[in-house]
């Protein structure tokens, strides 16, 4: 193991464009059914719907959390609606599946989605047995990342000490609480979306392709 990497106990991952390239374009499915579903809710049409879906994302973190906020939907029924996608996009990953099972230690999912698409997702990529558990928004008590308290819930649920886990998020904004807490940082520098430019101090590794990146660790001296 790299030794700057020597301490680690717990490995982390978000799902969508971090463990599958951000270039299958999985979440653009889900994003046009977030738009049609905001234009259908508040009777918007779909240039305004998506501004009003994106104006959610980067205020509250989430489109569900600003819509739950301000108009009462139902983060089952939403969730449900915008993950019923097809995932022919996603392919059989064995090198992931490889460099993840060399990890020494525990390995989570923590992701704003829901766990019933986040095994989909999973099985789909051949990772289905590849962690021990998925923190989902549920998990979080529907308040998604980088929200302070999903880290903290994550934390609580697992018993973990933060200065021994290590986060990879392709979104740089959801890494700055990790940080906060003590957790090594890594960001998917994929090109999806990123929200304002942020000041990226908080960020330990920037990397284009991580199954290339996890192999590169465990092979260091």
């Amino acid at each position: 193991m790299l030794a700057r990497l020597a301490p680690i106990r717990t490995w982390i991952f978000d799902l969508d464009n971090t463990l599958y390239p951000a270039r299958a374009n999985l979440f653009a499915r889900i994003d046009a059914r977030m738009t049609a579903y905001v234009a259908r809710r508040l009777q918007l049409p779909a240039d305004e719907a998506l501004r009003v879906q994106k104006d959610y994302f980067h205020r509250h973190g989430t489109t569900l959390t600003g819509l739950m906020a301000d108009h009462g939907v139902d983060p089952h029924e939403f969730l449900a609606d915008v993950h019923d996608v097809e995932m022919d996009v996603l392919e059989h990953d064995a090198p992931m599946a490889a460099a993840i099972a060399r990890l020494p230690g525990r390995k989570l999912i923590f992701t704003n989605g829901d766990k019933p698409y986040a095994l989909k997702v999973l099985d789909r990529l051949g990772l289905g047995e590849s962690f021990e558990a998925v923190h989902d928004i549920h998990a979080m008590n529907l308040q998604p990342k980088p929200q302070p308290s999903a880290y903290a819930s994550l934390c609580a649920a697992f018993g973990l000490d933060p200065t021994t886990c290590l986060f990879v998020e392709d979104m740089a904004r959801n890494l700055a609480p990790a940080k906060a807490i003590g957790m090594t940082t890594v960001w998917v520098d994929n090109g999806s979306e990123q929200g304002p430019e942020p000041d990226r101090e908080f960020i330990d590794f920037t990397i284009h392709d991580l199954a290339a990146w996890l192999h590169q660790i465990t092979e260091a001296s």
